[in-house]
């Protein structure tokens, strides 16, 4: 079974720092984009930082200078370090991953995680 999960989330207060991991499991034959994206209650879902295989990266304005994504092909992993937390940073954060699974036809899938909830108190 493919799948992708989050761990590293919890409370923290205004200003200080999470460090969200992802890990790919299954039967994968290769990872193309990860990233990571939030949803806040009552809002839809937004991208907040993707990466590609080679390393190059985008990230949306809000969390630019204060988060990192990145990321280990060899562990199938990908990460978020989030310094400067403010409370509109809380959400649940989805792991996002395009993989290619064995005995697909060849095509990548995208594939979410389950979710961590970040919440930063003021």
């Amino acid at each position: 079974q493919v799948q992708l999960v989050e761990s590293g989330g919890g409370l923290v207060q205004a200003g200080g720092s999470l460090r969200l991991s992802c890990a790919a499991s299954g039967s994968i034959f290769s990872i193309n984009a990860m990233g990571w994206y939030r949803q806040a209650p009552g809002k839809q879902r937004e991208l907040v930082a993707t990466i590609t295989t080679g390393g190059s990266t985008n990230y949306a304005d809000s969390v630019k200078g204060r988060f990192t994504i990145s990321r280990d092909n060899a562990k199938k992993m990908v990460y978020l370090q989030m310094n400067s937390l403010k409370p509109e940073d809380t959400a649940v954060y989805y792991c996002n991953a395009d993989l290619l699974v064995r005995g697909s036809s060849g095509r990548y899938t995208n594939y979410w995680g389950q979710g961590t909830q970040i919440t930063v108190s003021s």
